[in-house]
């Protein structure tokens, strides 16, 4: 197993590392994994370097932005996975679930009180940039992040693109030197280090660990101070089934994926979504798994830098095809996130997307919705009323209905800022795959993130690009869908 590359290691304070101190700490709120995972990887060359028990806590906080039922649960599931993974490990692994919120407040400065050193993940968004550099100015130890998020590390570009051509383009000069950086598929196996008996007494009295049956689903979360509206949804959450799902996706449809994804009625997507957002699974595994299905290596990448979204990786059709999803667009999203602290924010879009929405702010509007309209699935569109009931229910939207929520929600809002805001909420609260860099992405797409400007000019949309149902319709199988989620 070779060391984590500097590039995806940054310290967050100056604080000093304690080789005195009982424990290397593991601060496990991103990569919620054990295997292809360079926070834990580092975390473990520190445990090896001086000879300490290693110790990951994962928490799950009540208060969190959007806490609901569903989230919790399909997080809940992750924890018990990692739990079982971990039972015989020499590591001791720590889930705290909070039951007020608030109530874990004191533990990460509790725990690194006794730690040599901290390691936790570097994630560009969501509260967690902010969480993390909150807990730096505390510590008494050292903290560091460590980015695990995609093929490219974080801050390897000095900018924020501003197109996916260009985006890919950098990719393709830059990537041949990481592909033979990836975390190790399974970096606990085999490890030898002392194990810690026990957590620190005046830890386990005030933040006891989550009991099995909690992690299990065989006790209610009804007791716990979150949104119980929106209620769990039936995929199970969990590297476990992460890998399931990535197995299925290559055996069974990602020969279909390049000429199908785009039709609702075949749904071929990976629906490997949440999983990434909530690390259960690293594109770095998709990605080597995909290499080992088409039998594929670096030495196929095409040698010139073009841009083009397919004919670089030298591998088939729809293996180029996700791939453009789960690398260039993706990763995107995370570049984006981390070059602009606005990223969220109506003027974070392109001027020339700015400009002409301000140009048509006071076109009419055919129908204007309020939010609880727009929440229950009430227009007068029933292709729209059917993706927004799959997100309701299955906490999901099909990759190619996205855009067109997206933009009918422009279309039926009063202003395209308060279009922004109604598109954050309901995909923050009700999909599982929400509050992510590549669903922000998808969102400010709507609005011009990412494109260029199209003609004609429309009312309301302007230059924006253009999308209606009866369109979509003609272009996508679409009846079986609109059997299965019409309200």
């Amino acid at each position: 197993m070779g060391r984590v590359p500097s590039s995806r290691i940054e310290a967050c304070n100056a604080s000093p590392v304690r080789a005195d101190g009982e424990f290397i700490l593991y601060w496990m709120i991103a990569f919620r994994r054990t295997r292809w995972n360079f926070s834990l990887q580092r975390a473990l060359e520190w445990a090896r370097e001086l000879k300490k028990p290693l110790v990951i806590m994962e928490a799950l906080r009540a208060g969190y932005p959007w806490a609901s039922d569903r989230l919790h649960r399909f997080i809940l599931d992750g924890m018990a996975d990692n739990a079982r993974r971990l039972q015989r490990s020499p590591i001791l692994y720590y889930s705290y679930v909070e039951a007020r919120p608030g109530a874990g407040r004191g533990l990460l400065t509790t725990l690194a009180g006794h730690a040599c050193v901290v390691v936790t993940d570097d994630y560009p968004a969501f509260f967690l940039p902010r969480m993390v550099a909150a807990a730096a100015r505390r510590l008494p130890v050292r903290l560091e992040k460590v980015d695990s998020n995609g093929l490219l590390p974080l801050r390897a570009p000095d900018r924020a693109f501003e197109t996916a051509y260009a985006f890919r383009r950098y990719l393709q000069k830059t990537l041949p030197a990481q592909l033979g950086e990836l975390p190790s598929p399974n970096p606990t196996r085999g490890v030898r280090l002392p194990r810690l008996a026990a957590l620190p007494a005046q830890v386990s009295r005030r933040w006891p660990d989550a009991s099995p049956a909690l992690l299990a689903n065989e006790l209610d979360i009804a007791h716990l101070p979150i949104d119980h509206t929106v209620a769990p949804a039936e995929t199970r959450g969990g590297p476990r089934a992460a890998a399931r799902l990535l197995g299925s996706f290559l055996n069974q449809r990602l020969s279909s994926y390049a000429a199908e994804r785009n039709h609702p009625d075949l749904d071929v997507s990976s629906g490997l979504s949440p999983y990434l957002h909530f690390g259960h699974i690293s594109s770095h595994q998709a990605f080597s798994e995909l290499a080992a299905h088409e039998d594929w290596d670096a030495d196929r990448l095409a040698a010139e830098a073009t841009g083009k979204r397919s004919g670089w990786w030298g591998m088939s059709e729809s293996a180029e095809a996700w791939l453009d999803q789960l690398i260039t667009w993706r990763e995107l999203g995370f570049n984006t996130c981390v070059r602009r602290p606005d990223y969220e924010q109506y003027d974070s879009l392109p001027e020339w997307a700015r400009t002409t929405l301000a140009e048509h702010t006071s076109d009419p509007r055919p129908q204007l919705y309020s939010p609880a309209e727009l929440a229950a699935a009430r227009t007068h569109d029933r292709l729209w009323n059917a993706a927004q009931t799959q997100l309701v229910r299955e906490g999901r939207l099909h990759n190619y209905l996205r855009m067109l929520w997206g933009k009918k929600i422009l279309e039926w809002s009063a202003t395209p800022q308060q279009a922004l805001a109604q598109m954050i909420e309901l995909n923050n609260k009700l999909a599982l795959d929400g509050r992510d860099p590549n669903s922000y992405s998808g969102i400010l797409w709507c609005l011009g993130r990412y494109d260029r400007p199209w003609g004609p000019q429309r009312p309301i949309f302007g230059k924006i690009r253009y999308m209606s149902s009866q369109n979509t319709a003609r272009k996508v199988r679409l009846a079986e869908y609109l059997e299965r989620y019409t309200p």
